[in-house]
């Protein structure tokens, strides 16, 4: 037994974090001598149907696939994909069998998550995006989530574990509980202590909505922090909220009219991408949580499309290996992998593992699979409005 319900890596590295039939199916094969050489592809979608999503978690899936005696092509993290394979793996079918479960488990969750980031960041372009929604998810998760929201175009995050592994600072500064603990009144109190104890990096962003009208508490931390405060927050719970949007734009206008236009104001708490568009014209900022941790993983599947060298597939699904491509008109396409791809189109794969060695670092680089994500959705119109 552990002390908590987690899988460890050695579990996932070794096939032992497997469904229990590739157990037995791999006992079946040892039995009867038999381990084909076989061509397996990852997909969600076996045509494109006009619904882009974004491709993540290939970090995690390299790592796993790597050392073994397989060949891998991929979409690199950071592409949007409709329809079509988003990794091929070639070899002997029992390098890698037992590692199905945990393969499309990496890439299922994170491309959600990726693709839910990517709804926020292009619902609100030209605001800052934070990520606020590990406390959602099972701590276990939590660092694949917030790099997943960084894929998909957000700004920053806010769980610190997930900050110390994927070498980026956490972003936050106070929750409710902070005034509570001061009692009902001393909102002041709990601000000045804030301000007095944390490093001075970190924004003085007074969260501004724990007992008393937002505009009162606003204007109450303006008075207590002066040319200190940098911006507020309301978090205002749905039930209690009204027009969101004329309670930011009322706290703004009280604001201006006392010279205080350089304070910034963000939101939090239950957003999703509409209100994001409802509201980016009149805050500074969001922070979102369980529209992106909570997004349902994408349906992929791993499946035999070739045998020794001969198409095969299941009933339902396109035998061949193939090769999906973005067109010059920033559409999708999905081709045979042994034919011409469309005139004027790009092969989104890429080698990445080739016989158990890792080839293309920059595939899953977090940088550069963001800067795609931003460069793909813009050329493929994601999110656009009608």
């Amino acid at each position: 037994m552990t002390e908590f319900d987690i899988v460890d890596a050695e579990a996932i590295r070794s096939g032992r974090a497997t469904d229990a039939y590739f157990d037995r199916t791999a006992a079946a094969l040892e039995g009867a001598g038999r381990n084909p050489h076989v061509v397996a592809e990852v997909t969600a979608d076996q045509f494109p149907d006009g619904g882009f999503e974004l491709f993540a978690g290939l970090k995690d899936a390299v790592a796993l696939l790597a050392g073994r005696d397989v060949d891998v092509h991929a979409v690199p993290e950071g592409r949007l994909f409709d329809g079509g394979p988003v990794m091929r793996i070639e070899g002997e079918y029992l390098a890698f069998a037992r590692l199905e479960t945990s393969l499309l488990g990496f890439l299922s969750h994170a491309s959600a998550i990726a693709t839910a980031a990517l709804d926020c960041r292009a619902a609100a372009p030209d605001s800052s995006v934070l990520s606020f929604g590990a406390r959602h998810v099972h701590p276990a998760m939590t660092a694949a989530v917030e790099r997943s929201a960084l894929v998909g175009g957000l700004d920053g995050f806010s769980h610190v574990a997930a900050g110390d592994l994927i070498g980026r600072e956490a972003s936050g500064t106070m929750p409710h509980a902070l005034s509570i603990c001061f009692g009902r009144g001393n909102q002041e109190a709990a601000w000045r202590a804030f301000d007095e104890a944390v490093d001075e990096s970190v924004p003085r962003i007074a969260l501004c909505d724990t007992y008393s009208d937002e505009v009162d508490e606003v204007l109450r931390a303006v008075e207590t922090l002066g040319d200190r405060l940098d911006g507020v927050r309301l978090d205002t719970t749905g039930s209690r909220r009204g027009d969101f949007r004329h309670i930011v734009r009322e706290v703004r206008w009280e604001l201006e009219a006392r010279g205080h236009d350089d304070v910034d104001v963000y939101v939090s708490g239950g957003l999703g991408p509409d209100d994001l568009r409802r509201l980016r014209d009149v805050v500074d900022g969001f922070g979102v949580g369980g529209y992106v941790s909570n997004a349902d993983p994408v349906d992929f599947a791993l499946d035999i499309v070739a045998v020794g060298g001969e198409p095969a597939a299941k009933r339902g699904k396109l035998s061949g290996a193939k090769v999906v491509y973005r067109t010059a008109d920033g559409g999708h396409a999905v081709g045979l992998a042994d034919r011409d791809g469309p005139a004027d189109a790009e092969s989104l794969m890429r080698p990445v593992i080739r016989g158990g060695e890792v080839v293309a670092d920059d595939a899953f680089d977090l940088d550069a699979a963001t800067a795609r994500a931003l460069a793909d959705a813009e050329r493929v119109g994601y999110g656009s409005e009608e």
